[in-house]
């Protein structure tokens, strides 16, 4: 990363209008964030942040500069941020990107004269610029993320061979390198016994992070690799008891806080799943449409395969469209004996 924020400072320095869009730095100092072609005043290295774009800057509280306008597309570039919007879309929802020739005939040019001038205004290809917005959106969400091809579908890629295939190029290092995590945390575990097994849970300073079916402290370090995992103190008991009777009784709900640590995907699925009603199922393709990503069907399984939370992100009300129960982290078996736990209750 070092090596990236050298040469987007060198861009900085340079006021080149070639690299506007593909990057934007914001100045501690003064609270506002610019394009690289900027003609402010250069701050000091070490006030300046760089963001991916306009919405991560605003997002840490800065506002868009009034001189070089970020957060407006320019006039003679307005067919190049329609095309940016477009390609940026495919990833969200996990479908094709646009073509070449699609891209050109929304803008009303000619493939080649659309290339061009989509080249002139990024310093991309098209192509290339999707593979940059790709690779940005992978290097987030690696760290939070359980496995590299889960985080490679949610930031778009369309297969696990497509990922390594692209991503060791385009982020400097292996995937694997980047997503190690958890470092300097303590995570609190403690295990009981519920009628589906061992349940193990587990506490961060922030709220429950993890409930396991049939799962030990090696699934947890699994999940936290560089956390330090020690067993809870006898205050945790009563939280651990709260686990197990939500086990037994998944539509009493958990009342204790949560740390969800996920992707920001993730987190848009798992808020969708504890908005199911318990005594009901929704299709995956139908928690899909509720996020917003209709076509996003492989990326919402996804998502619910790397739930942490078992029965307080309720993902076994996640099922096929035929309404069968499918694909359950902890088995199918878990799956059915919850789905018709909460089926009885519900019609008592």
């Amino acid at each position: 990363m070092r090596t990236e924020h050298d040469r987007r400072w060198k861009l900085v320095l340079a006021h080149e209008a070639r690299a506007d869009g593909t990057f934007f730095y914001a100045v501690r100092s003064t609270g506002v964030y610019c394009r690289p072609s900027c003609p402010a005043r250069r701050p000091r290295r070490e006030q300046v942040a760089f963001y991916p774009n306009c919405a991560a800057a605003e997002a840490d509280g800065y506002r868009p500069c009034r001189r070089c306008r970020p957060d407006q597309p320019r006039a003679s570039n307005e067919r190049v941020a329609a095309a940016c919007r477009a390609l940026e879309a495919s990833l969200e929802d996990c479908g094709p990107p646009p073509s070449l020739a699609q891209l050109a005939r929304k803008a009303g040019l000619s493939a080649s004269h659309f290339h061009r001038q989509f080249r002139a205004a990024i310093g991309l290809t098209p192509r290339g610029y999707l593979a940059a917005v790709r690779a940005q959106r992978l290097r987030a969400v690696l760290p939070a993320a359980e496995s590299v091809t889960e985080a490679g579908y949610a930031a778009g890629y369309s297969s696990s061979g497509r990922l390594y295939e692209n991503a060791a190029s385009a982020l400097g290092m292996a995937p694997s390198s980047i997503r190690r995590g958890g470092a300097g945390e303590t995570i609190r575990f403690g295990i009981g016994q519920s009628s589906l097994g061992a349940v193990l849970a587990a506490e961060s300073d922030r709220g429950i992070c993890a409930i396991l079916l049939g799962e030990g402290r090696a699934a947890l370090q699994r999940r936290f690799p560089r956390a330090r995992i020690v067993p809870a103190g006898a205050e945790f008991a009563q939280r651990l008891k709260t686990v197990l009777a939500l086990i037994e009784s998944p539509a009493r709900g958990l009342d204790l806080p949560l740390d969800l640590q996920g992707t920001a995907f993730q987190r848009r699925v798992w808020q969708a799943l504890r908005s199911i009603p318990a005594g009901t199922t929704a299709s995956y393709s139908e928690i899909a449409r509720r996020i917003g990503a209709p076509r996003a069907l492989r990326a919402v399984a996804s998502a619910c395969a790397a739930n942490p939370l078992a029965v307080a992100v309720p993902c076994h009300r996640a099922v096929r469209k035929d309404a069968a129960p499918s694909g359950y982290r902890w088995g199918l078996a878990r799956k059915r004996a919850l789905l018709a736990a909460e089926g009885a209750s519900k019609n008592r």
